[in-house]
């Protein structure tokens, strides 16, 4: 995924001579087609983070088109009041590109397991937050990333996920319908829609449920319009993200139920990582079982839930 996004980035730079790339010690070979094709576009600093989210401040302030590029713990916990001040505060042009979202640094322990910036970053005004669920959604999202007039942060999974949006036109600002919406459904962001899937099969094989299933790759702005058709429709539904649950996607979608002046009585239940810093290191996919998040649980879970309401 993260190589499907820069070499994107590249082809965006073919079309768009504002556009500049900026990485924080990324390493060789990290987009050497830009860096050789375009080298006065090309910017590798050093482990000094907060600086080039200032740096690209700057240049969009001069007509240019920033993409930065780093771990995305750095990019968000590391630089988030220059995020704030530097370009929500101005609703600058600035694409932030956060590599290994969720537990895909798990190995590297918490320091690194970006466990909490969808709900950090969707506070902040101004800011368009996208988590694609695999390489093909994410190119056709970075594709229109370049038309959209404010700061973006781009949430980038592990890479080599099966690819599940073929068919599908992925826009910026609208949900996608991989299952047909039903009584009970899954909604999810980024490659838990993968592992939502994987659910639904378990629960149409072992106990012959259908049920739904829409991804959201663009968690901020939500498409509003989407989720009031599937609050109509569903009655049971469960959130699923690489995140903690306080704060983030799930929680999004809790808050704009409870805006509605509706008389739907829709339950949502949410699930993401565990409101505690991982002390185990492993695998992506070890942490994600640690937390729950896999379709075994998953599917039992939805199954119980359609029972009697409760886990």
């Amino acid at each position: 995924m993260r190589k499907t996004c820069l070499e994107t980035v590249f082809k965006l730079a073919k079309k768009n001579k504002k556009l500049v790339f900026i990485g924080s010690d990324l390493g060789p070979g990290v987009l050497d087609n830009f860096k050789k094709k375009y080298p006065n576009r090309f910017f590798m600093e050093g482990v000094a983070e907060q600086a080039i989210i200032g740096m690209a401040a700057g240049l969009a302030m001069q007509k240019f088109r920033p993409y930065v590029n780093t771990i995305a713990t750095f990019i968000t916990r590391r630089c988030f009041e220059q995020v704030v001040v530097d370009l929500c505060l101005h609703n600058l042009p600035v694409t932030l590109i956060g590599n290994g979202g969720g537990m895909v640094y798990a190995p590297l322990g918490p320091t690194h397991q970006a466990i909490e910036d969808i709900s950090i970053m969707r506070a902040l005004p101004n800011l368009t937050i996208l988590c694609p669920c695999d390489a093909n959604d994410m190119k056709q999202l970075v594709m229109q990333t370049i038309k959209v007039n404010g700061p973006i942060y781009i949430r980038i999974a592990r890479g080599g996920e099966k690819i599940i949006s073929d068919g599908f036109k992925a826009k910026i600002g609208k949900g996608l319908i991989f299952k047909r919406v039903q009584k009970y459904n899954f909604i999810t962001t980024g490659v838990m829609a993968q592992v939502g899937l994987d659910a639904i099969d378990k629960l149409k094989k072992k106990y012959n449920l259908n049920v739904g299933l829409i991804h959201f790759s663009t968690i901020k702005p939500l498409d509003k319009t989407l989720l009031r058709k599937i609050f109509k429709k569903s009655e049971k539904i469960i959130t699923i993200e690489e995140n903690l649950k306080e704060g983030g996607f799930g929680s999004s979608i809790l808050e704009y139920h409870s805006s509605l002046n509706n008389n739907d009585k829709t339950k949502i239940k949410i699930f993401g990582l565990k409101s505690s810093f991982s002390n185990k290191y492993g695998t992506q996919q070890e942490i994600l079982k640690e937390n729950n998040l896999h379709d075994d649980y998953l599917s039992k879970k939805m199954y119980r839930f359609i029972l009697n309401d409760r886990f």
